[in-house]
């Protein structure tokens, strides 16, 4: 994965670029927590060479996971880095994958590794933001008032 910033705002902006083999949530979440990054939001475009996405199950409260075993074209990646309400970092990104045959699959990234490549712009904002475990939903929601 290589960084650089491209705009010094605010508010800033960087470009992340992961490169064939590198964890995509891993590796955004452990740059977040390096950079001590302010509440933030992101896009992304590139390819997987696999994955897994989840589709939350409000009455189970969970994840149920959709594996995505092949090669796909990562058509749309949108997401948020927050603090997580103990210390640590949450990202929470969307992705839609677009297959060989034309047909999407999207959800919740969970998992996914980087084939070829994975271009994501983060731009930051000026404070954190805070989530909160909400237990209606069972879902950690970003909670303004806390930030």
């Amino acid at each position: 994965m290589r960084t650089t910033l491209l705009t010094d705002g605010p508010p800033r902006q960087h470009a992340v670029v992961f490169d064939t083999g590198d964890e995509v949530v891993d590796g955004l979440t452990g740059w977040a927590e390096q950079q001590d990054l302010p509440g933030s939001s992101f896009t992304g475009i590139g390819a997987f060479s696999s994955a897994t996405v989840g589709y939350y199950d409000l009455d189970e409260q969970e994840y149920a996971e959709i594996p995505v075993p092949d090669q796909v074209e990562v058509l749309t990646l949108a997401g948020d880095i927050t603090r997580d309400g103990e210390g640590g970092w949450q990202v929470h990104t969307h992705v839609v994958c677009g297959r060989r045959d034309g047909s999407t699959v999207g959800g919740h990234l969970l998992r996914a590794v980087t084939r070829p490549t994975l271009k994501v712009v983060v731009t930051t904002g000026a404070s954190h933001l805070q989530r909160r475990h909400d237990p209606a939903s069972g879902l950690a929601l970003i909670d303004p008032d806390a930030s």
